[in-house]
């Protein structure tokens, strides 16, 4: 890899992001780095990628030096790491502009020179990074991913979140042109290792669109939906809403966020597809016939996203949880009032946590007399590594560490009595 002239524009760039996440609580995706066009980018993906190995960064600083450095210092320091350890950058661009960054602010220019004897030193050093065991993930999360799968697969978890994320495709159809390179995957999805997304063949005539594998799972679990009323509740950015009406269903797509609703819009836009939208909060909404079939993909911690998001341990807490189960408690519960008589409610969250997913499930089958789980073959959607259980699927991010993993999800799927 080599560094362009405005490398160091992206490297500050990368910065500001990082404290949006760090110190001021924002998403990444949220914050804002001054810049424009391929910049913007590449420092979005800098800030991605320090904040994906911060904990093995700061090992390393811990290691070196007798005392903490100023905070934007040693974000400068975390920053210039991940670069030179998780993405091969050139040490001479690496280390020059990180030292040109101390420089910039009157309170860190007097450590620039700790900056360049730090950075000089590591780079030497690339066995001590390699060493390092993945950046664990907080007590709050850690604690109970351990209980639930082991603290063998918990760790597995964590190296996968650090091996990153290819880019899963979602066609529109048989006849659907996709990149070269696209690997079919067993699940239905297609996968490449990466690229510019909208320049990518295929993408600006709506032949595909990106979606994780495990995310494209759910609409899966209906089977034919040709003909049928099908409601997606907490619909943006879309990619169930396309799949479900690129199979011929008759989609109502709804959110409670009008900004995230547009992403819905563009999307349809893009591919020809075609959905009523509505925006509205789903607890209070009522339409005018029952449906046949509701997917709901609940807000929930987006903990089995981490390998895509990797601001998301910095920014969730313990007590997000509780507020977030309280919520799927009430949307499962309205979900089920959606449906006609026999109709098949899919439940999913893209979360780690039991609590988001198994639980939920086995609590609303107590709760509603008649109500019933569907037996799920893994084997028949494309996943004989995945163990059955009673009431769903549950997919994690170490599953298919050969071909680059998969976002962590479950999904079950429901039917009310007739």
């Amino acid at each position: 890899m080599t560094d362009r002239p405005d490398s160091l524009a992206a490297r500050r760039g990368a910065l500001k992001l990082m404290a949006h996440v760090l110190r001021d609580g924002r998403m990444l995706s949220d914050g804002a780095s001054g810049l424009d066009g391929p910049d913007a980018a590449r420092a979005l993906r800098l800030a991605g990628l320090a904040l994906q190995h911060l904990g093995q960064a700061d090992t390393l600083l811990k290691a070196r030096m007798e005392r903490q450095p100023a905070t934007r210092v040693r974000d400068i320091l975390r920053l210039a790491l991940a670069e030179l350890f998780a993405d091969d950058a050139a040490p001479h661009g690496v280390v020059n502009d990180a030292v040109a960054l101390a420089r910039m602010s009157p309170r860190t220019a007097k450590q620039a020179g700790l900056v360049n004897a730090v950075l000089r030193g590591l780079a030497e050093d690339r066995a001590a990074w390699d060493a390092l065991p993945p950046p664990a993930l907080p007590p709050w999360l850690r604690k109970p991913l351990a209980k639930a799968w082991g603290r063998n697969r918990l760790e597995a978890i964590e190296a996968a979140h650090v091996a990153g994320a290819p880019l899963d495709l979602t066609p529109k159809g048989l006849d659907a042109v996709l990149p070269d390179g696209a690997e079919a995957l067993p699940t239905g999805s297609f996968r490449l290792d990466g690229g510019q997304v909208s320049t990518l063949p295929g993408y600006a005539e709506g032949h595909w669109w990106v979606q994780d594998a495990a995310a494209a799972m759910p609409v899966r679990l209906l089977g034919d939906v040709a003909g049928l009323r099908v409601l997606d509740l907490c619909a943006a950015p879309g990619g169930k809403t396309m799949q479900l009406a690129a199979a011929g269903a008759e989609v109502t797509a709804l959110d409670i966020s009008p900004k995230r609703l547009r992403r819905v819009h563009a999307n349809l836009e893009r591919t020809g597809l075609t959905a009523e939208i509505v925006e509205a909060d789903a607890l209070e909404w009522t339409p005018e016939a029952p449906f046949d079939a509701v997917l709901l993909d609940a807000p929930c911690t987006a903990t089995g996203t981490v390998r895509r998001h990797p601001d998301l341990p910095h920014l969730r807490e313990a007590r997000d949880v509780e507020t977030l189960t309280r919520l799927q408690y009430r949307l499962i519960d309205r979900a089920l009032d959606l449906l006609r008589p026999g109709g098949r409610l899919v439940y999913c969250t893209c979360s780690l946590l039991p609590v988001e997913g198994e639980h939920q499930v086995t609590a609303v089958l107590k709760r509603h007399d008649g109500l019933s789980a569907e037996p799920l073959d893994p084997v028949a959607f494309g996943l004989p590594e995945v163990a059955a259980s009673d009431h769903g699927l549950r997919l994690l991010p170490d599953l298919w560490p050969e071909r680059g993993g998969m976002d962590g999800f479950y999904m079950a799927v429901l039917r009310r009595p007739d």
